[in-house]
């Protein structure tokens, strides 16, 4: 089976006004074309040149709502909505143990999640390709739907990926480096599937549905097995020029330090990451030897100095990193996200007094902090965050339509 369809590409300028026209329909709820046209600071024209794109599309619709109390007189306002019945989409999120699915309408509403473990945390692109096949059609029989309804797939993994072109650089889920996964998705899945950063694609669920939902400028950076971040600028989200920008974990914080997964040392994951806390508690130790981070917590609470020595070396070095990201993007909103265990308050505190001590002093407040502890689904809804605005992109463009019908 090979599907004939090929991932959007870069935005053009009426692209972007379509996107935007519909983030602030989804973001208002309802809302007339004027007050589109002002809140967006764009002409009546454009907006509405817009509007009727995404009508015809079938993305939003149309309500007439009676005038307000202060007008007696006039013609019913007319508000658009979004359609969540124009199509269904599928958010993936790669982890160590298992891929996590939500399928959701248009609106981001979720029909369904679904876990569909996995034997190994490493292995070939056609293993992971045959993997995500898998967990799709268990996803839908879970939920008594068909793989045809589906429109698009959107799968985040950690690593340095081209989210433009589902071109992966290098991954700790893949054995391989430098592959190029659209054509294995055309050949083995039933829809449009897109690949992206996984970090990346937390953040489009925090623009979408979470903290930075109308803001223009926010950072979103997640600790986990390693330490990523997605950056949100002018609203949109910010890849670099080969889609490997905002590998915070791979910002370097030693000079011929610690050796990092990635096959590099001295990278800030390498001290910060689930795995690096582990390995450096782990240390000298033969017997009760912490192996995860839930142990090394309990081992702290418990008054273990190596335990409270990593803790403390990790939240410190993560909020000087923090404080440099605040000097460099000077953003309106960070998140720091993490799913499990959540956050340990004496630790996370340590951290913001390092981030509040070592960001440059101006007459202005420190941007808004976030300290979320995750549910792990929130990974697989800015998969099918981006999935949305992916297939978006494709019925405006007429392509895929069969597909995305």
């Amino acid at each position: 089976m090979t599907t004939e369809f090929a991932p959007p590409g870069p935005l053009d300028a009426r692209d972007a006004t379509r996107l935007r026209v519909l983030q602030c329909i989804r973001s208002a709820g309802a809302i007339s074309r004027t007050d589109i046209a002002q809140a967006l600071d764009s002409s009546p024209a454009t907006v509405t040149s817009a509007c009727v794109a995404l009508l015809e599309a079938g993305l939003i619709r149309e309500e007439q709502r009676p005038p307000s109390e202060n007008v007696q007189r006039g013609r019913p306002r007319v508000m658009l909505q979004i359609n969540g019945d124009a199509l269904a989409v599928a958010g993936m999120k790669v982890a160590r143990d298992a891929i996590l699915v939500m399928i959701a309408d248009f609106k981001g509403d979720e029909i369904g999640t679904y876990v569909s473990p996995l034997a190994q945390s490493r292995m070939s692109p056609d293993q992971l390709v045959q993997e995500v096949r898998r967990a799709l059609d268990a996803a839908c029989a879970a939920l008594d739907m068909s793989p045809d309804q589906i429109a698009g797939l959107s799968l985040g993994m950690p690593g340095f990926v081209n989210g433009e072109s589902s071109f992966m650089h290098w991954s700790s889920s893949v054995t391989e480096r430098n592959v190029n996964f659209a054509p294995l998705f055309r050949r083995d899945l039933p829809c449009p599937t897109f690949l992206d950063n996984d970090a990346n694609l937390v953040a489009k669920a925090e623009h979408l549905f979470g903290a930075g939902k109308g803001l223009r400028n926010f950072l979103v950076v997640t600790i986990e097995h390693g330490v990523g971040m997605g950056i949100v600028l002018n609203g949109e989200l910010y890849r670099g020029e080969r889609g490997c920008g905002a590998e915070f974990g791979h910002m370097k914080v030693q000079f011929g330090g610690a050796l990092c997964q990635c096959g590099q040392r001295g990278c800030l994951e390498a001290y910060v990451g689930d795995y690096a806390m582990v390995r450096d508690a782990f240390t000298g130790r033969q017997v009760d030897a912490a192996k995860t981070i839930q142990d090394i917590l309990d081992a702290a609470r418990g008054g273990d100095t190596l335990a409270q020595e990593v803790l403390d070396r990790a939240s410190q070095i993560l909020g000087v990193a923090l404080a440099n990201l605040v000097n460099l993007f000077d953003p309106e909103h960070i998140v720091l996200a993490r799913s499990r265990p959540p956050f340990d308050h004496p630790y996370s505190e340590t951290l913001l007094n390092a981030l509040r001590q070592n960001t440059v002093q101006v007459d202005a407040p420190l941007p808004e902090i976030t300290v979320r502890n995750l549910n792990e689904m929130m990974w697989a809804k800015g998969a099918t965050a981006h999935g949305i605005e992916m297939v978006t992109l494709l019925k405006l463009r007429g392509e895929g339509a069969e597909d995305a019908a």
